[in-house]
Order: C-alpha cells, then structure tokens, then sequence
C-alpha cells in the first residue's frame, strides 16, 4: 500500500512540475550534445576545412587527408568537427558519393586505439567479428571493410592527447602511415584530429609531428562580444520571448571571458534558467545568474574575504548593496563610490581617496571577486562597470554585514577593556 502511495506521489509531484511555466521553450540547443546549424566566429575555420576536404567530394579516394584542430576548452572544436562531418556528408549524399563521417572521443575509448578502431568498425559493419584482433589488424580490417563497401570516411579522433598519452607515437605511425602501400587502390581514409595542446606532440617522432602539422586549424578563445553573440543564437533556439534581458546576457558573456570558453557560457545560461524556473520566475535575472556561476565553479570563498582589508569590505559591501538595489547586472564606479562613502560612515571608517578606491576595484578584479570592465552600452560614455559574477548580491551583503558587525563589536569591546 505504502509503495503505491509513493509511487502516486511521485507522479503527481512530476504532474505538478510539467504543468508549470518555464523560461525554458526547448533545452536541447543548451546541451553539450547539440550541434547548432551555424557556428558564429568559426565560418571562416568551417570554409578551411571546406577546402581542405573539397577532394572528397570532388574527386574521391585520390588523396588521403589529415587535419589538426587545436584549442582550449570551449573554443568550438568538437562542434566545428561535428557541423562540418553532418554537412560534407549531406553534400556527399546529394551527388551520390558513399561518404561517412565517424567521430571517436580517445578519452571515452580509455586512449586505446583497439578500442578506438573497434568503436569506427562497429558503425560501418556491426555485425564485424572484433575478437582475435590487435589494433593493427583491426586498422586494417577497418580498410577491407571500407574497400568491400565502396566506402570513403573522414575518422576523426577527439581528445587525441588520451591516444598519445597511453599508447604514445606508435598509434599514431599506425593510423598516418596506414594508405602508403595500397598503390593504386583508392585512399579511403582521412583523419581529423582534435588536440587541447600542440605541446602534447612535443614527445614523438619528427616524422609524425611534421605530418600532423601540415594543416593546422587554431581556435583562439573567444571575447566577450563573440560569447554574447553565441549565447544570443541558442537564446533564439530554447528561450521564451522575454525570458533575459540583453544586460544579463552580456553579464554571462563576460563572466565567460575571463576563459574565453562557450561551453562554460551555455552552461551557465542554462544553469540560471534552472534557478529561474525552480524560483517559478519568468525571467532570468542577475542573481540566477550568479547563483549558477557559484554552483558551476565557485569563487566566492570566505577566506578569500576575511583576508581583505576593512576598506575592501566596505567597497565590496556597498558593490553588493548597489546591486541589489537595482536589481542588474551591474553598477557603475560611482554608484558604488557614492555608496562606499555611505558604508564608511555606517560603521566609522574613514573613506579613501578616490586613487586607493580604483586600487581596490582592479585587486578585487584580480582575485575574481568582482567583474570590473569598460562599459560598452546602455550608459552614456566610457565608464567602469562592476559586478559579483559569482554570489548573489544580497547573500554578499547578508555575509559582509555579519562579518562586519562582528569585527565592530570586537573592537569596542577591546576599547572598554583598555
């Protein structure tokens, strides 16, 4: 009895839930799986690669190609590889040409290249005998299969620094090295290789590096306005109309920047749309925002702050109560000195010059305390614009006010006692 209880609970708790408003029209295009139809900052890498690959389309098995992609985390490179194999493949298909684009993640493989060649031979024959094989033969195989079926494809192996790390060069000679001896057989193979690090090519045979860096695809991280430009395209795909203020996507765009990262940004977006619809909110605000950028890498910590000096505190004290004030992202340079002054006088310090206020704001900037940055729109002329990328305003204020009243009542109590 008590477990169909439960289980009708259950039900009506997901019923309660399904039949709520979201901020949310459809999750999908914020996940890490989903490979969006364009790729805004990285055309010109997807036409590189267009070129690069033209052969395939054009004239079929006369060459074998091989491309590095390179960058760190975030900066498009799985999703460039992905979009560009969805599209030559639709390309391929239209004129008749039997092109498959597979992609391995060397990581998930465990940096085995059996279990890497394994994964590419399952997708093409699943029915492919794997047992008795060593990775040679099984690359081998992959070629007969391939031959047998009038196949061409473009393999490509993300993570590649797993394969390097476990096997070292001698996969790599394997995979590259692979089409020289088939003479006048079609070359069916080519390769997309996906490396966070050039350094991590440092250890291996010349000859590898040499062919690995013959056409090499870099990804700078992205700026502030790129991410805000990203983060606007999935906003059209999976928000309601309304649900964030343009100053809210520019504030999860440059919390994002300090790593340049897409991934981190999306996550965020989606992750403060969570706080928003758990809050029945049909908005995302400056604190969902804030609560997310917490929970996914928290940089608050309270160490952090006790170790400020009492100046500092107060700075970051009225930061927080000008936020919280106005309710956005962010609060200029002299709203918060004004409010600064005020703070100082609430708990008897003297204020600082306006020259140790400055001085603040850039060493709270440096510790990732706050935001500080060059204001762009919305305010008449070129000021400081500051924020809290990571606490809640008035979780700031509620911590600061406590911890400030504390040391105050300490110090009149030494005061007595002298």
């Amino acid at each position: 009895m008590g477990r169909v209880w439960a289980l009708s609970a259950a039900s009506k708790f997901i019923e309660e839930e399904l039949s709520r408003p979201s901020v949310f029209k459809d999750e999908t295009p914020l996940s890490i799986e989903y490979v969006p139809e364009a790729l805004p900052h990285r055309e010109r890498q997807l036409r590189f690669l267009t070129q690069l690959f033209r052969f395939a389309v054009e004239k079929p098995g006369s060459m074998g190609q091989k491309v590095l992609i390179t960058g760190d985390v975030g900066t498009g490179k799985t999703v460039l590889a992905q979009r560009f194999g969805l599209d030559i493949v639709r390309v391929a298909r239209a004129r008749k040409i039997p092109l498959r684009y597979i992609h391995v993640n060397c990581r998930e493989a465990k940096g085995s290249l059996f279990m890497i060649l394994k994964n590419a031979v399952r997708m093409l024959a699943p029915k492919f005998p794997h047992r008795g094989f060593g990775a040679e033969e099984l690359l081998r195989s992959l070629l007969r299969v391939l031959d047998r079926r009038g196949v061409f494809l473009i393999l490509a192996l993300d993570e590649l620094e797993s394969l390097i790390r476990v096997e070292g060069g001698e996969a790599l000679y394997a995979l590259t090295r692979v089409q020289e001896n088939r003479m006048n057989l079609p070359l069916r193979l080519s390769f997309i290789f996906i490396l966070r690090d050039l350094s991590q090519l440092g250890g291996l045979d010349r000859s590898i590096i040499g062919t690995l860096q013959q056409n090499i695809i870099k990804l700078d991280r992205y700026t502030s306005e790129q991410l805000e430009t990203i983060l606007r395209y999935r906003c059209e795909l999976s928000l309601r109309e309304g649900a964030i203020a343009d100053e809210n996507l520019s504030f999860i765009a440059d919390i994002a920047s300090t790593t340049g990262d897409a991934r981190y940004a999306i996550e965020l977006l989606w992750r403060a749309g969570k706080y928003a619809d758990a809050e029945g909110s049909a908005e995302i605000t400056s604190d969902h925002i804030r609560r997310a950028a917490g929970s996914l890498h928290p940089a608050f910590r309270e160490e952090y702050v006790r170790a400020l000096s009492i100046n500092e505190k107060l700075f970051l004290l009225a930061l927080a109560r000008a936020l919280k004030s106005s309710g956005g992202a962010y609060a200029t340079m002299g709203e918060v000195e004004e409010l600064y002054r005020i703070t100082c006088e609430e708990y008897g310090e003297e204020p600082r010059a306006h020259t140790q206020i400055w001085k603040y704001a850039r060493s709270l900037n440096a510790l990732g305390i706050i935001l500080a940055s060059k204001s762009s729109k919305g305010i008449r002329g070129k000021t400081t614009i500051l924020s809290l990328p990571s606490v809640p305003s008035t979780e700031m204020e509620r911590w600061l006010e406590s911890h400030l009243g504390a040391l105050k009542r300490e110090a009149e109590r030494r005061a007595l006692l002298r």
